[in-house]
């Protein structure tokens, strides 16, 4: 597995046995643990536990020996028996157990664990996300049918991992290299070293048979994960801290893995350096160039990381020379492992993360680069990710092409690299339109003025309404933006609008107001201002804010006209018995005209009178089917003019 290519350490005291055998084979086991020799230890956990020994420790380093190798059924078997022995453990064994739970299946469980985990985890990031999105699967399912996928044919039984574009070929990592008979094994993985291969690619990328890399990047240690320029003559790569024959370790004597550069000379890769932000002491691994080749992004667990590895950036200025490594911080790390970023033209990065919501181990997620770091993150869909480690994302923007790797089910090696088409954006858009008419007339109004702003009121784009009164934005997912609509001889309106985080369209009808209404004798006075119901609190006198609102309204026009009288009149539907609904739209009226005489009009300037359900505008009698909406024209409030 490719957990080798970035490091941390987990350190779990020894336990001891009944007997000197049993504690001297656990010692050695340790060890190898702790030097991540991980398929030693294994072997030796799984035979003492077998014969019946139970202890937390070991459950808890046989867990964790299948859990960083991404075998997460026997994983579930380990830590299902750690929380059998005792319910209580510390956070992350909870969150590992749900994620190996998942990776087989198991949703009931794991949801559980992560309950559990969201309780004793505190301000864990990777509790936060779940908080906030628990109907994450469903976005996934959302997400997914977007791709074709097929076996990249270059497989190997060996771990074939890791593309990277380069000119007209692919460079990627392979341990298929089992060389002579003195040819290494990692004791992690049991796997033999990784090198760097190429293989030319076509039209359909579809890939030749491939080629060792030889060059002084390949080693007798790991190299993966490489970047190029876009003239091909730098690349930057992940190895093992090993450099002119010498190995470099850490103060615990561990081997941990760098950021090397080198630069081609007569078709030759030479020069090889290691990049100055990296260190003896953490892992900088997997580097992704940007479109301007003027940041450099990576994973690292150096000093300020959040979780075991975090994705970084880094400016590269024009002589090559690196400033200091940025964290994008809690907007894409979590307390997990994020790992394996691409970025693309499109302000777009992809990557690798079990610390947001997924399916299982490691899923891969794509966000958008902005001003204030990363957001929009989404899970890129079950295609892709699977209940296992779905990782090393790389796409041309252009053609919708690339590959990834992952060790799902199915695949010939331990882990194997996979082509794509993808069918369908993950660009969430919608579609805001509507159409504008006069509140009073219902006319349509075209050539009307409209912008569009964000939440901030910063513009986003303005439009004219066309001939029939339509218009149309193409807006973002899960926004809030504000419209304005401007039109000579009308008052100018905001409204605010959410927009859903699924693909589709919103519609906002918008109906607007003259700015000055022309009414004579006959005239509803209500309609100049849009009113259609006044309502009062039930069985109270008390009105409601929109309700004063209108009687505002009413009562200005009122005292700029002394002389003018309104013969206020109240309707309901033919829902209810008619003498109840003639008793609502008497106290309706009556009401409406107490508030109006309480706030300085005459009363002999008001008739107030509740027609019940006398005076319906449609077919919606009693026993006839009709909607909400036809109900809703009888409910209605009108202020007839009868003296002007």
């Amino acid at each position: 597995m490719k957990k080798y290519i970035l490091l941390y350490v987990t350190i779990i005291s020894a336990f001891s046995f009944n007997t000197y055998a049993q504690q001297s084979k656990i010692a050695s086991s340790d060890k190898n643990y702790d030097n991540y020799a991980y398929v030693d230890a294994i072997k030796t956990y799984e035979r003492i536990a077998e014969k019946g020994y139970k202890s937390e420790s070991m459950f808890k380093k046989l867990g964790n020996s299948f859990y960083f190798n991404s075998q997460f059924d026997k994983a579930a078997k380990w830590y299902g028996e750690l929380f059998a022995m005792n319910s209580e453990a510390e956070p992350e064994y909870y969150y590992r157990y749900d994620q190996s739970l998942k990776s087989i299946g198991n949703i009931e469980k794991s949801t559980q664990m992560i309950d559990l985990f969201n309780q004793k985890s505190g301000n864990d990031t990777r509790s936060k996300l779940y908080q906030e999105d628990r109907n994450y699967l469903e976005e996934i399912k959302a997400n997914s049918g977007r791709y074709i996928i097929e076996n990249s044919k270059i497989n190997t039984p060996y771990s074939d991992y890791g593309t990277a574009f380069y000119l007209d070929k692919i460079f990627f990592t392979s341990a298929r290299d089992t060389g002579n008979f003195t040819q290494r094994k990692h004791k992690w993985t049991g796997e033999y070293f990784t090198n760097l291969y190429q293989s030319d690619i076509d039209t359909d990328f579809n890939l030749n048979t491939p080629k060792k890399v030889k060059s002084k990047i390949n080693t007798k240690f790991h190299e993966s994960t490489p970047t190029f320029t876009k003239d091909g003559k730098t690349v930057y790569f992940t190895r093992n801290n090993y450099i002119h024959g010498r190995k470099g370790k850490d103060e615990n004597k561990h081997t941990l893995v760098k950021i090397y550069r080198a630069t081609l000379e007569n078709n030759k890769w030479v020069n090889v350096t290691e990049v100055t932000f990296s260190s003896d002491n953490y892992s900088t691994a997997h580097p992704a160039l940007s479109p301007d080749q003027k940041t450099l992004y990576f994973a690292s667990d150096m000093p300020g990381t959040i979780g075991q590895s975090d994705i970084y950036k880094v400016s590269i200025d024009n002589s090559g020379n690196f400033g200091i490594p940025v964290n994008f911080g809690h907007g894409i790390n979590t307390e997990g492992k994020e790992t394996f970023p691409y970025v693309t033209d499109q302000n777009e990065i992809y990557f690798a993360s079990d610390g947001h919501p997924g399916l299982g181990g490691l899923d891969l997620f794509v966000g958008k680069i902005d001003d204030k770091g990363i957001s929009n993150i989404q899970n890129i869909g079950a295609d892709v990710n699977s209940p296992k480690d779905d990782f090393a994302y790389i796409i041309d923007s252009k053609s919708r092409r690339g590959f990834f790797s992952s060790n799902k089910d199915g695949g010939l090696g331990s882990d194997d690299i996979y082509q794509f088409l993808e069918t369908r954006s993950l660009d969430c858009s919608q579609e805001l339109s509507g159409v504008l008419k006069d509140v009073v007339t219902g006319e349509v109004l075209p050539n009307t003025k409209l912008t569009l702003y964000d939440a901030d009121f910063k513009t986003i784009s303005s439009t004219y309404s066309d001939q029939n009164g339509n218009y149309t934005f193409t807006v973002e997912c899960d926004m809030t933006y504000v419209l304005r609509v401007e039109k000579e001889e009308y008052t100018t309106k905001e409204q605010s609008v959410s927009i859903s985080k699924q693909n589709g369209k919103t519609n906002l009808p918008i109906f607007m107001e003259k700015a000055d209404c022309v009414v004579t004798v006959g005239d509803d006075l209500g309609k100049c201002f849009g009113i259609k119901m006044i309502y009062f609190e039930v069985d109270k006198s008390t009105i409601s804010t929109v309700a004063a609102l209108d009687l505002e309204k009413i009562l200005d026009v009122l005292n700029q006209y002394p002389k003018m009288q309104l013969d206020i009149r109240s309707h309901t539907d033919s829902r209810q018995t008619a003498q109840y609904n003639q008793n609502l739209s008497d106290k309706r009226a009556r009401l409406t005209k107490e508030w109006l005489v309480k706030n300085g009009i005459a009363s002999n300037r008001l008739i107030a009178k509740g027609y019940g359900e006398n005076q319906l505008v449609n077919k919606c009698s009693d026993n006839v089917k009709c909607t909400e909406e036809e109900h809703q024209m009888n409910r209605r409030s009108e202020f007839i003019i009868s003296v002007l």
